[in-house]
């Protein structure tokens, strides 16, 4: 479905496979034109690019690709820039990259801390600087943030690094969900669960550096870490699609602004994120955030999402 005037014009971050690619897909047949933020366009990701324009050409969908790091400022304002040079606008940014690493905590370097951080926390700052000052000067916006139940829910050992930044990057949203409302920029924050199938974040998922501590810590949990997949994986239905949460995404940017909830769970393990982000969203001022979007979970009734 090509674009028309009621389209948006969008940008995904992480956009190379799993929900980036996915909710790239699921936008363009919203009739949006979306740009796929891709690192190594002509390198390492040249075919998911490939697939992309493969696709935009099969379901005649405005999808493009953009070389974009979140790690690069210079790399994200060439993003940006390029699309107001192309289509004189912003109106949704959708923040999805982002690096799992799986191993023992302590065996992880403070450096790999780091770039675990730099990844998923700093990346959306290099964005939204880049990107705010445009929809600032528009008077309208939508910031959309991929989280994780792990931020509130339960935690699995083996992924600390990743939990960790994945609850910075909800404490940022929360932040600036208040700070960019009276820009006209609403906030949506899309909570997956512990989706096993569909994304790659299991495997591209980075290892820690210390091998001879992650070694000590192997020889007493080695079945655990062995079988961490396989344990998740029985948690979640056999009929959980990743797919829900692209869908949702969509359904979040077709909202009218100002109506759209702050939170949006889809987690089919039920994993218990949901009820602790109701109670921890409740606080939020109500002179700065509208009286339906402090109440949750509210969402439920905004954004219906079918239970498993």
């Amino acid at each position: 479905m090509k674009n028309d005037d009621s389209g948006k014009v969008i940008l995904v971050t992480g956009a190379s496979s799993g929900i980036g690619a996915l909710s790239v897909r699921a936008l363009a047949r919203a009739g949006h034109t979306v740009y796929a933020g891709i690192r190594r366009t002509t390198t390492r990701n040249a075919t998911a690019v490939a697939g992309l324009t493969r696709y935009g050409t099969d379901h005649q969908a405005d999808v493009h690709a953009v070389e974009l790091d979140v790690t690069s400022q210079d790399s994200v304002d060439a993003a940006v820039d390029r699309i107001f040079a192309e289509r004189g606008r912003l109106d949704v940014v959708v923040h999805n990259a982002g690096h799992m690493v799986l191993g023992a905590a302590e065996a992880f370097t403070t450096e790999q801390f780091a770039d675990v951080y730099d990844v998923n926390v700093l990346g959306t700052q290099r964005v939204n600087r880049a990107a705010l000052p445009k929809l600032r000067e528009q008077g309208s916006g939508l910031l959309v943030w991929i989280g994780s139940s792990s931020s509130r829910g339960g935690c699995p050992p083996f992924l600390a690094p990743y939990f960790a930044a994945k609850a910075a990057m909800d404490a940022v949203a929360v932040s600036y969900a208040a700070e960019v409302l009276p820009f006209g920029i609403d906030t949506a924050i899309v909570v997956p669960g512990a989706f096993t199938t569909g994304t790659r974040h299991f495997a591209n998922a980075g290892a820690p550096a210390d091998t001879d501590r992650a070694e000590l810590y192997d020889r007493r949990h080695r079945p655990l870490m062995d079988d961490l997949g396989k344990r998740l994986a029985v948690l979640v239905p056999s009929d959980a699609d990743v797919a829900e949460v692209a869908e949702a995404v969509a359904r979040l940017v077709a909202m009218e602004q100002g109506t759209r909830p702050l939170r949006t769970h889809i987690d089919p393990s039920r994993d218990g994120s949901e009820v602790v982000s109701a109670v921890a969203d409740r606080p939020r001022p109500r002179r700065l955030l509208p009286p339906h979007r402090t109440g949750q979970p509210a969402h439920r009734r905004q954004l219906p999402v079918t239970p498993h």
